[in-house]
């Protein structure tokens, strides 16, 4: 019996590519594995070779993808990607051809997020989506509370100047963090790590969210009242219709006076430009941001954000920790290989 063909897009990091690799062959996968993003390519060719099949294209490049994914008129049976390279319709399109010898049946993404994939487009065509929700849960909470005491502290201009000679002390003494209220938009599992880490570190934590009720964090009865009671605010929402732009000018406006907004979801999920209007603003009640997502990324990396001193920026590496990276590249090649299976019982599936 013929395998079934999986294309790594972009493969597990470093050192982490040989676990990934070793669980797909060994779930019986034929994989092509794209070298593009791979660090030591000469030395993944000579450790593979013979075992798996190579290649080397710009995921974001989406005709140089749906060439890759349909060459020779092979196809993949899956397709697997990390950094959330766009699946769109015209590449689901072309990957499903009924003429191709192995048309497009799984899209798996070794993270949690699947905004990258045009789900109805993948619904028409028969391709099913799955992911690793989770697996990156406590990494990003631990980042977002980084950017906190990163911003609350100043750690980047006292740096700056450090490195440049110059001794800083700060206009005024910073909070602690049991002095100050977290308020954590989005209650699932990132949302939960943080609030029990930040509980843990004395502060006081509300939410609010959509979801069932249950939870052992103090729910708000809407967003309003999270942002004009809290002094950090923290996203932790997937993004959908719904959620777009959740986080406006006038969302913004109701922030406490010295307020800060922390951003680890997702980058539509605030307008832009209207937090960077509020951060360049000498009057508005946001004192800071950091922003870890962007509606921009990759290649086309642009945010009106950029430049100003109480933006933090950092290019979407929150849930970027060994075991995290691990666990969801593990995860992902078992989802994948029980879908092709025909074993979808306790697989996450992703629907509209």
């Amino acid at each position: 019996m013929e395998k079934a063909r999986i294309l790594l897009v972009d493969a597990a990091p470093g050192e982490l590519l040989d676990r990934e690799l070793e669980r797909l062959l060994g779930h019986g996968l034929a994989v092509t594995l794209n070298l593009r993003r791979v660090t030591d390519r000469a030395g993944a060719r000579a450790a593979w070779a013979g075992r798996v099949d190579f290649t080397d294209f710009d995921g974001f490049d989406e005709p140089a993808l749906i060439a890759e994914t349909v060459r020779d008129g092979t196809g993949h049976h899956a397709v697997k990607s990390r950094a959330g390279v766009p699946l769109r319709a015209a590449f689901l399109a072309a990957a499903t051809d009924p003429a191709l010898a192995h048309p497009l049946r799984v899209v798996g993404r070794a993270g949690a997020g699947t905004d990258h994939v045009e789900l109805a487009a993948a619904a028409r065509h028969g391709v099913v989506v799955t992911h690793t929700p989770g697996s990156n849960a406590n990494a990003v909470a631990e980042f977002a509370l980084a950017q906190l005491l990163a911003l609350l502290r100043n750690l980047p201009a006292h740096n700056e100047a450090a490195h440049q000679g110059r001794w800083t002390a700060p206009a005024a003494p910073a909070p602690e963090l049991s002095e100050l209220t977290l308020g954590i938009v989005g209650l699932g599992r990132v949302g939960l790590a943080l609030a029990e880490r930040a509980r843990a570190l004395g502060m006081t934590v509300l939410g609010h969210s959509r979801g069932p009720a249950g939870t052992p964090v103090p729910r708000v009865d809407s967003l309003r009242t999270l942002l004009t009671t809290a002094d950090v605010v923290s996203l932790h929402l997937p993004l959908t219709p719904l959620t777009r732009g959740t986080i406006g000018r006038a969302e913004l406006a109701l922030m406490r006076p010295g307020s800060v907004l922390l951003n680890t979801a997702r980058g539509g999920i605030v307008d832009e430009q209207a937090l960077a209007d509020a951060l360049g603003d000498p009057a508005h009640p946001l004192a800071a941001a950091a922003v870890d997502t962007f509606e921009h990324e990759h290649a086309a990396f642009a945010s009106p954000l950029f430049g100003l001193p109480n933006a933090l920026l950092t290019p979407h590496l929150a849930g970027m920790t060994r075991s995290a990276t691990a666990t969801a590249a593990i995860r992902c090649a078992d989802h994948i290989a029980a879908l092709l299976a025909g074993r979808p019982e306790g697989v996450p599936v992703v629907t509209l």
